[in-house]
């Protein structure tokens, strides 16, 4: 499949700024995600009286991190990237920087995010948002070409930041309360990227990449996932309050929230259709922000 893709016509000519090719290489939207959750996890471990300074340090800091390690994923899927419509456009895929100039963009943001956390948080942040990184670049990144199972080893990064801002409070991330977080990310990552999977497989088949859209083009094995992971968040979803982080009006939150995401994921499964796709990944987006919205006003 891979062997006969060809890059996609040239778009029309647009301008792009150096600066702006820098900022698309860093994915600040995307990252914003990263930081939020980073927030989240600082919040939640902090005591009643939140430095707010310092959370937003550490929020920054992380976020040089994430930026960093968005931008050596766009090194390294650079061929891929030109083969895909959503992502021919991106400054490596069109070939608007060249590649030491945008290694040395990711290695300096992710120096000054790692030193950041180290000097002015907590080691133990530091070597988080290390670990984060490393797993995100050096193993998730590879092994996309090569498996459909890295959409489950890409969720380990992705649900790591909660864990980033307890340690730059606590110190450590030891106990259930941070892993209680960082569950609630795993498993919320990966219907969300099911239904991305499958609301652009012709994409990322015409890239050679094996997503399971791509290996199994009927879409029952990413309908009958996206129900598993869906389900499995509901009782993940609910470990906080379980464990004394929140009150009630959290569980019956997060319940409600793990219902509506586990429905959609069914109708997804029984109507394998691009808009029940899109459907379910807007529910994601949504819940996302409002569960952790109930665990804030909720903290115990």
């Amino acid at each position: 499949m891979k062997q006969d893709a060809l890059p996609y016509p040239p778009a029309a000519e647009t301008a792009h700024s150096r600066f702006g090719d820098l900022m698309t290489l860093a994915k600040p939207r995307l990252n914003g995600l990263v930081v939020l959750t980073t927030a989240g996890g600082y919040y939640m471990a902090a005591p009643a009286s939140v430095d707010t300074f310092h959370l937003a340090l550490v929020c920054a800091a992380t976020a040089f991190v994430a930026s960093g390690a968005s931008a050596a994923n766009q090194v390294f899927e650079r061929d891929t990237d030109a083969l895909m419509l959503r992502t021919r456009q991106r400054p490596m895929a069109d070939q608007r920087l060249s590649i030491a100039e945008a290694v040395i963009f990711s290695a300096t943001l992710t120096a000054v995010g790692l030193v950041l956390l180290w000097a002015l948080a907590t080691p133990a942040a530091a070597w988080v948002a290390a670990a984060t990184s490393f797993s995100y670049v050096a193993v998730y990144t590879p092994l996309k070409r090569r498996t459909s199972f890295a959409t489950v080893v890409g969720a380990v990064p992705g649900a790591l930041p909660p864990l980033i801002g307890w340690a730059a409070v606590t110190g450590d991330v030891a106990g259930l309360a941070p892993w209680s977080l960082f569950f609630i990310m795993f498993y919320w990552q990966l219907p969300h990227f099911i239904a991305i999977a499958w609301m652009y497989r012709e994409d990322y088949a015409r890239a050679g990449m094996p997503m399971i859209s791509v290996i199994d083009p009927t879409g029952g094995l990413s309908g009958r996932q996206a129900v598993l992971w869906s389900a499995s968040l509901i009782p993940f979803g609910l470990l906080p309050f379980a464990i004394g982080m929140t009150g009630a009006a959290y569980a019956i939150g997060a319940f409600v929230l793990g219902i509506i995401q586990l429905a959609l994921a069914v109708q997804f499964l029984r109507h394998r259709s691009i808009a029940n796709a899109r459907t379910l990944f807007f529910a994601s987006i949504v819940y996302l922000p409002l569960l952790w919205l109930l665990m804030v006003l909720a903290r115990s």
